[in-house]
């Protein structure tokens, strides 16, 4: 999950904007499923509270076998991240990743609707290396097998943008970043992106507006370089990593929003009350799209429960929906 944003980024708060646009019916939202809890329910408890709640899409951080077990006939839709610590041992060779593909993949697909495979979950320093040779080694392992159609990807932080305001100027910070979306172009598969308006406003409240964080009204902001206007710096933030992609010689692949949230307690702007209208606001509007690229976009909101192993900052234990005994930490409709 995001944790800095640095400031050249957060910049993006001061892109503002109205766009309107007609809802579509058609949507993904998901839930990230992590387990850093001593007090979490099982496996199959949870995915029962999924179902119950229509929540069609997960992320898990690890092939989990109990949850992976769980999974098995649900019909909910599957991000499986490899885990950062393998993320080295499949860009090695192409029989670590076979062997990634029979340990991981076989025993459970198609019964478990695996969508996404994560090739590293916000990597950072020299291991960026690693994730395009991991993601071809395992692109070929799962075809190889006869999996073909899961996508290959990886999860990045937002800081993956060197120059996010306004929207049009975003660029890939790093020469890593281009190569591995051009991969993604070849392979027709998308970039997940992790997206946190929280993080940003937490860190630039003066020129960021509550509002224009959570999804209400009263803030609007023309883009001159794209000629859009921002009612939402969600929709900011990701247009940037759209403009990123153009730049980067792919202008086809799209953006899953593979984490995105806002915590209900432990630190600034932390409350109830805006982690609520936040991730209502993001499951309400996620069907538009965003003023670059209309039409559904798939996201999933971090994170299913509150997990109280999560180190770091007292926010990072409050990002959840529900508390552990499954009761909500405020209502939700998904």
């Amino acid at each position: 999950m995001a944790r800095q944003q640095v400031a050249s980024m957060l910049a993006v708060a001061l892109i503002i904007g109205a766009f309107a646009s007609i809802p579509t019916s058609v949507q993904s939202i998901g839930v990230c499923y992590g387990i850093l809890g001593n007090d979490l329910p099982s496996s199959s408890d949870v995915v029962q509270l999924y179902r119950s709640k229509g929540i069609d899409g997960m992320r898990i951080y690890s092939p989990n076998k109990a949850a992976l077990d769980a999974l098995r006939g649900s019909g909910i839709s599957l991000v499986l991240d490899v885990g950062n610590d393998k993320v080295g041992e499949l860009a090695a060779s192409p029989s670590n990743a076979a062997s990634w593909v029979q340990n991981n993949v076989r025993p459970y697909y198609p019964a478990v609707n695996i969508k996404y495979i994560a090739v590293g979950n916000e990597v950072q320093g020299g291991a960026t290396q690693s994730i395009l040779p991991a993601m071809r080694n395992l692109n070929g392992a799962l075809a190889a097998a006869g999996f073909g159609s899961i996508k290959v990807s990886t999860s990045v932080r937002f800081d993956a943008i060197a120059d996010s305001y306004p929207p049009s100027n975003g660029v890939f910070a790093q020469s890593y970043m281009t190569d591995i979306a051009r991969y993604l172009a070849s392979i027709g598969a998308p970039l997940l992106a992790n997206v946190y308006p929280y993080f940003a406003y937490r860190d630039n409240p003066r020129d960021i507006k509550l509002n224009y964080a959570t999804f209400q009204p009263g803030t609007t902001v023309r883009d001159d370089g794209n000629g859009l206007t921002y009612t939402n710096l969600f929709d900011a933030m990701v247009d940037a990593i759209y403009a990123a992609l153009e730049k980067a010689g792919a202008p086809n692949v799209r953006i899953v929003v593979s984490e995105s949230g806002w915590p209900s307690a432990g630190g600034f702007a932390a409350s109830v009350d805006n982690a609520r209208t936040y991730n209502q606001g993001l499951i309400d509007h996620v069907g538009r799209g965003t003023p670059k690229r209309p039409g559904a976009l798939e996201a999933y909101i971090f994170a299913m429960f509150n997990e109280n192993q999560k180190t770091g900052d007292p926010t990072e234990r409050n990002f959840g929906l529900f508390y552990p005994n499954k009761s909500p930490v405020y209502p939700i409709r998904f």
